[in-house]
């Protein structure tokens, strides 16, 4: 099983999409700004993109980012994880999800080390 968590108003995660179908995978795909991943969901994805923190998913560039003040390193896992939930644009995108194994489209043929 194969999942994209996908912004269709976004180029890389477009680009992403259609590398998995263009390899005849046909993923299920969330609209996480619609359907936002629960905190639990979203420290699986941590881990299984193998990330040390869950600060290397966050989309600095989003005002979010700057009005809830993730910037201050004292902030716990959980808090940036909530941040996330309540806020997915936070979220860097895409993310593929394939068997064990994650991977962030950025560039799309970063996925290819997981299928």
């Amino acid at each position: 099983m194969t999942t994209i968590y996908h912004n269709p108003r976004c180029s890389k995660s477009r680009a992403t999409l259609a590398l998995l179908e263009e390899r005849g995978l046909a993923p299920q795909v969330v609209l996480y700004l619609d359907t936002p991943p629960d905190a639990a969901t979203l420290a699986d994805l941590v881990a299984r993109l193998g990330l040390s923190s869950a600060r290397q998913l966050l989309r600095q560039g989003e005002d979010e980012y700057q009005t809830l003040g993730l910037v201050n390193p004292a902030l716990s896992e959980a808090e940036i994880i909530a941040a996330m939930v309540a806020h997915p644009r936070l979220i860097e995108r895409p993310i593929v999800v394939h068997g064990p194994r994650a991977a962030l489209g950025r560039p799309p043929e970063n996925v290819l080390a997981i299928l």
